[in-house]
């Protein structure tokens, strides 16, 4: 071999090997390992798709304290839905409910106080006379009420979570998890957008007493727009916090902090670590056109597939284009159908990990066929089962 093959072949050799490690070095995705927070409980949650970013110890039960209170709006907030609350309802405040220790909105007894302001006063007051006084206006009793605190957390699948309360005062049995808040926040974000922008609020006046919202982090970062603090003895601090940014709204939850400065601190970190390294993508939107499937003996021959709800996906930042779809079809569709009947799948792969599925249903009804369509398909069927046996 002369010099300058020699070098030819060294020329390429190395041209190969760079090509082969850049590309191994493209196809591997790698994202850090979520920041490490000194609390005693921690989630993360992408709320589009509820995928979990970061956790650790989401699953303990410990004493949640004020964090109560998104439970207690929450089952207002149903109740005002159900119609059986109204916002201008006037709620009148019991001795017990005035009486009521910790962060206050300053009721006085027999005041009459409209339910917009007792919401207020709860999420961004934390005013525990307040949720008190919800409480016994909706239940007749703040007992019966925490039925219907335990009987909304386990319709959400809230598996950790057991309410004595209203307000997150220590109460034995009274507790939940860092996973169990996630969920009802996004259950509050999901079914009542007009109600959560109340937990951006930075203060509230009443009884000419003005408070300023606990969350120290809607000052901090203006993408973040609430959720609720919390403090006892019992339970550190606490803080439940949510943040847009991109498209993008992620939730955290942090338990057990040492400080009012360490709960914003880490809940943060964790914003900071999610919104870093993550991206969510809207891939299909509800109630479109997606594929069509043969209808046999219908009406119609082809039916339109399409989703139920949006389909998004939680990814590591820049492997958008890595992501591949699959739509499979059912085969053998056989009229009548009714809206919303499952006919397939769509099947969302990055690097051969399956990221998101969702049924593909059918867009609308297909009535079964007059006698002469179906006994043509009835033939075209029978030839098709012959064909296939050949």
């Amino acid at each position: 071999m002369t010099i300058k093959s020699f070098f030819r072949f060294i020329l390429v050799f190395t041209l190969i090997f760079t090509a082969l490690f850049v590309n191994a070095e493209e196809s591997e995705i790698l994202t850090p390992a979520a920041p490490k927070i000194a609390a005693s409980s921690f989630i993360l949650m992408d709320y589009y798709t509820g995928k979990i970013l970061a956790e650790n110890n989401a699953d303990i039960k410990l004493a949640p304290a004020s964090l109560t209170k998104i439970m207690t709006v929450y089952v207002a907030f149903r109740e005002i839905a159900s119609g059986h609350l109204k916002l201008d309802d006037l709620a009148t405040v019991s001795q017990n409910a005035w009486q009521t220790g910790g962060s206050r909105m300053f009721l006085e007894v027999n005041n009459k106080v409209s339910i917009e302001d007792l919401i207020k006063g709860i999420v961004i007051q934390s005013g525990n006379d307040a949720a008190v006084a919800l409480a016994e206006h909706i239940a007749g009793s703040e007992s019966t009420f925490a039925e219907m605190m335990n009987q909304q957390a386990a319709r959400l699948g809230m598996l950790n979570s057991h309410f004595e309360d209203s307000n997150g005062l220590p109460a034995e049995n009274h507790y939940t998890s860092a996973r169990d808040l996630a969920i009802v926040t996004k259950a509050i974000i999901d079914e009542f957008p007009d109600y959560y922008r109340w937990f951006s609020q930075k203060e509230f006046t009443y009884n000419k007493i003005t408070q300023h919202n606990r969350n120290q982090l809607l000052d901090r970062d203006e993408s973040v727009d609430g959720v609720k603090t919390g403090f006892t003895d019992d339970a550190g601090y606490c803080l439940v916090a949510s943040a847009v940014r991109d498209n993008m709204r992620l939730i955290s939850v942090v338990m057990g902090t040492s400080s009012a400065n360490a709960r914003a601190n880490e809940n943060q970190n964790l914003l900071n670590y999610g919104f870093r390294f993550f991206e969510g993508h809207k891939l299909y939107e509800a109630n479109k056109q997606l594929a069509e499937a043969r209808v046999w003996k219908g009406a119609i021959q082809n039916v339109p597939l399409g989703l139920t709800q949006n389909l998004n996906v939680t990814i590591p930042r820049r492997h958008y284009n890595d992501l591949k779809a699959e739509i499979i079809v059912d085969k053998k569709v056989t009229a009548p159908i009714a809206e919303g009947t499952k006919l397939g799948l769509v099947k969302v792969t990055l690097k051969n990990d399956v990221v998101a599925t969702a049924d593909l249903v059918a867009l609308k009804a297909v009535e079964q066929g007059n006698i002469f369509q179906r006994l043509y398909d009835s033939i075209l069927m029978m030839r098709e089962k012959s064909n296939d046996k050949k």
